[in-house]
């Protein structure tokens, strides 16, 4: 039988088995490469939020003398106009009396100035109005509503193009009313799928056309210096 001071191996019952000499080394192999791993993913994840926000800012072209000169591709910003009053339709506003006859609608496009500095957007005004003699419903919503702007006979930009969420919104307007929309240009390009463009706006003389369905505006002009 062993004494007391005998055996080295001996232990207390109860206390831990260390682990051996090859056991710890693998222990601490498993752990240097978890940190590694880790330290990975803090890294691409950076890397990816980085690039979610450098995606999420507009591109912008800086205006020049002329007009459709080469740039660098670049894609206008989504863009919705914004309507006066309540964004959601309301009990007063919605189905109350008959649709308005187009006839009796008139639709006005309008800009805050005649003439725009370099480092000015021009802020325009969508004008619905009820010229009939009773209280009618009309769809003021974006889904009807445009933005239309050319230079001579070349297109230059829609608020269309690059929208997003459309939606339709009744408005009950009475005899004599209106409803209002603005809506600033970042002074951009845009073509239909809102793709790049090549071209940038530059000083010359402008037009402005509302559209409100199949309801159009009459044009107004105004200047990019």
């Amino acid at each position: 039988m062993n004494s007391a001071g005998g055996n080295g191996n001996t232990r207390a019952p109860g206390t831990p088995r260390r682990p051996s000499p090859g056991v710890a080394r693998r222990r601490r192999i498993v752990v240097a490469v978890l940190a590694l791993i880790l330290l990975g993913g803090l890294v691409w994840g950076g890397i990816v939020v980085a690039g979610l926000f450098r995606a999420s800012q507009p591109t912008t072209g800086t205006a020049t003398t002329g007009t459709a000169e080469s740039a660098t591709p670049t894609s206008a910003a989504p863009t919705t106009p914004t309507l006066t009053g309540s964004a959601e339709p309301t009990e007063s506003t919605t189905t109350a009396g008959p649709v308005c006859d187009p006839a009796g609608v008139t639709v006005l496009a309008s800009a805050d100035s005649e003439s725009y500095p370099a480092d000015r957007q021009p802020v325009f005004t969508f004008t619905v109005t009820n010229t009939g003699d009773a209280e009618c419903t009309v769809n003021v919503g974006t889904s009807q509503m445009e933005f239309l702007i050319s230079s001579g006979g070349d297109r230059i930009f829609s608020s269309l193009d690059c929208q997003e969420g459309a939606q339709d919104l009744e408005k009950a307007i009475p005899p004599g009313g209106t409803e209002t929309a603005e809506f600033t240009w970042p002074r951009l390009r845009s073509v239909p799928g809102c793709e790049a463009v090549e071209a940038l706006t530059g000083a010359g003389e402008y037009e402005l056309v509302t559209k409100l369905g199949e309801r159009v505006s009459e044009p107004t002009g105004f200047t990019l210096e």
